[in-house]
């Protein structure tokens, strides 16, 4: 009997076509993308830290894709309001934003509820940034130093009033995890922008502040406050002269804040890899490096996985911090 060889089909079958038509239809738009302006939301004031890094960002950004990055500051609720619109916008390209140490992981544990998921509703595109806080005293207070502050604390118990631009900050919980380490019982007086509680510093209305260095370094230069310490692991690169805190009495003390782009879930993943490498490209130029230095930040980079990552690791550190530490959002 006579055989005949099989022979493969030259025919795709339906449903090969139809995957091979999407794929090419989501590599067109990404290499098309973007078309118009896209809505770039950060959840704070404008003026402070996270909003200046945020338009650097932009400028860069918009000169890359050709269109552009308009920046829409949503401030309220620690975060949450603007947020809360990233994660409900349509994904369809046009609306990013800024997600934050705040916004992303410490609001998980110290708010009894948030109206959007971070896992489930929000894709990470990549970080950003970090930048340490500067942890700075009035100049109507009797300390230079941290040895200082915490000797004057402890025999002022209840006295001494330190702000925040929010509850749930680095500004708030960083000072709570400093009382519980030094053994000292501090006052939190939260204002509604870091902008605000800076100038209560500086008049002496409150005595103590670790704020991000973008906002009080400009201040502690012009000698309008005093800076004792910075709160990373190793010296800030913009105040290299200051103490860890670490370094200056409290032995493994540790805050650094961190930033990146986030958008809705549903947001085509070739358009979250474009805008990843794009901003890859952008964060290892030495010219945005130089300009983002000035106020204080160092860029990461990196993958939408990496990012993912540090959230994950983040939300847990600061959980425990949150319980230990005994912070509240009243």
């Amino acid at each position: 009997m006579k055989t005949t060889a099989h022979r493969p089909s030259r025919t795709r079958s339906p449903a090969l076509a139809a995957i091979a038509l999407v794929l090419a239809s989501m590599a067109s738009h990404a290499a098309d993308y973007p078309t118009r302006p896209i809505r770039f939301i950060v959840p704070s004031a404008p003026g402070g830290g996270p909003d200046t890094s945020s338009r650097m960002l932009a400028i860069d950004l918009s000169a890359r894709l050709g269109q552009q990055v308009v920046v829409d500051n949503r401030p309220g609720g620690s975060g949450v309001l603007g947020t809360d619109l990233i994660a409900k916008a349509a994904p369809d390209g046009y609306t990013i934003g800024q997600g934050n140490i705040l916004t992303l992981a410490i609001n998980r544990s110290l708010l009894k509820s948030l109206p959007y998921d971070v896992d489930k509703d929000l894709q990470k595109v990549i970080q950003i940034s970090f930048v340490t806080n500067l942890l700075a005293v009035s100049p109507t207070l009797p300390v230079k130093s941290v040895k200082e502050l915490i000797d004057y604390a402890k025999a002022n118990p209840g006295k001494v009033f330190y702000g925040s631009g929010g509850v749930g900050t680095t500004h708030h919980v960083g000072m709570e995890l400093f009382a519980y380490m030094t053994g000292t019982q501090l006052v939190h007086v939260p204002y509604k922008s870091t902008q605000q509680a800076v100038t209560e510093l500086i008049a002496g209305q409150i005595q103590v502040m670790a704020d991000g260095s973008a906002s009080i370094l400009p201040h502690v230069r012009a000698g309008r406050v005093r800076g004792l310490a910075t709160t990373g692991a190793k010296r800030s690169p913009g105040a290299p002269e200051l103490p860890t805190i670490a370094e200056a009495g409290v032995p493994g003390y540790e805050v650094v804040s961190w930033n990146g782009i986030i958008v809705p879930s549903g947001f085509p993943r070739p358009l979250v890899n474009k805008l990843n490498a794009e901003i890859n490209q952008i964060l290892a130029t030495p010219d945005f490096k130089e300009r983002i230095g000035k106020i204080g930040y160092e860029t990461a980079g990196g993958t939408p996985e990496q990012f993912a990552e540090l959230i994950t690791r983040e939300t847990k550190r600061w959980a425990e911090i949150v319980k230990r530490s005994g912070a509240r959002a009243d």
